[in-house]
């Protein structure tokens, strides 16, 4: 165990956690909604740093990060846990798991292995990721800091519900990020996930304005968040921060308890992408269905990168910029 990062210390042994937007107030010996920081005598504890539940490579574009160093990989890491209660998980035998009985699944690993492997398997980046990776932002700040020191990248994959305070403590060491914009409705928010909407548009501003290249994913589900108006609701507000923020809308499969839904018709993916499109959205994906994907250059319409699922086949920018007018791409293209 190690003590937590954000937090302070209040009458009668009492915690007020600040790591997220729940801002737990933890009695002795309690644990916050995440499941993995405990209050012990007054002092608040991460429970799962170093507790490694998966590591493996993937392509950054399976985050999915389609501006950031595109074709290479990142070392992918996770603890068990999370803030959210998404009732249609995908990770959920991981993310919804917790400490039982005094003991955390996982894998003892030192911040320096995780880098050194990263480095081993010729990693660009390390990506935290697969479940929520705020909370265990102690292991993955350390992790970070190795990470930058080695020439290396670093990715949070995030529901978005970091507070300021975490966003500006990580911000440093934090180069991308994909935000899970879920719904674009309180109440949604609210009953599916057990969270709410606000902090998560602020975090997506809050990111950007730090410095952090982000992009931004939606599961569409089917009769949940597939409406016209709650996807142009978030295309308008992606484009009010700005414009170049590329937009991955993705078609939901059954899964956790969610497991009745249909899968997304692709008319829904087509109105999303379509409101993205009116919104003035420039950079716009659908996944977990169009096997082909392209970026091409917003100023002279020159395909750049052309993609097979998250195989990239062809990059001809030249430093980041289109070979072919010498626009700028938005993203980051060299590490």
């Amino acid at each position: 165990m190690k003590e937590a990062l954000l937090y302070e210390k209040q009458a009668g042994k009492i915690v007020r956690c600040f790591l997220c937007a729940h801002r737990c107030l933890i009695r002795e010996g309690g644990v916050g909604f995440c499941g993995v920081r405990q209050n012990q005598g007054g002092v608040l504890y991460s429970l799962v740093y170093g507790k490694i539940i998966a590591q493996q490579v993937d392509p950054i574009e399976k985050k999915p990060l389609y501006h950031f160093l595109p074709g290479s990989n990142s070392y992918s890491i996770a603890t068990v846990g999370c803030n959210f209660r998404c009732d249609f998980c995908q990770n959920w035998e991981i993310s919804q798991k917790t400490a039982t009985d005094g003991l955390v699944p996982g894998e003892d690993v030192e911040p320096a292995q995780i880098v050194q492997a990263a480095k081993a398997y010729g990693c660009a980046s390390i990506a935290y990721t697969y479940t929520e990776p705020t909370i265990s932002l102690e292991f993955a700040r350390d992790v970070a800091c190795r990470a930058h020191a080695h020439g290396l990248a670093n990715v949070f994959v995030t529901n978005g519900y970091m507070t300021e305070e975490c966003a500006r403590l990580i911000s440093p060491y934090l180069d991308a990020a994909n935000v899970d914009l879920k719904f674009f409705n309180e109440a949604s928010y609210r009953r599916i996930c057990k969270a709410s909407l606000a902090p998560v548009c602020d975090s997506i501003r809050r990111l950007k304005e730090l410095g952090i290249w982000v992009e931004v994913t939606t599961l569409v589900i089917p009769g949940e968040n597939d409406s016209e108006n709650e996807l142009r609701g978030i295309a308008e507000f992606l484009a009010g921060i700005d414009r170049h923020i590329p937009w991955h809308i993705s078609r939901f499969h059954p899964d956790y308890k969610f497991d009745t839904y249909p899968v997304t018709p692709r008319a829904a993916l087509a109105r999303a992408e379509s409101c993205a499109r009116q919104a003035g959205l420039i950079y716009v994906y659908t996944g977990n269905v169009q096997e082909q994907t392209q970026t091409a250059c917003y100023h002279c319409g020159k395909v750049l990168i052309k993609r097979e699922i998250f195989t990239v086949l062809e990059n001809i920018l030249l430093h980041g910029a289109c070979p072919a007018c010498g626009t700028k791409m938005p993203g980051v293209f060299e590490n």
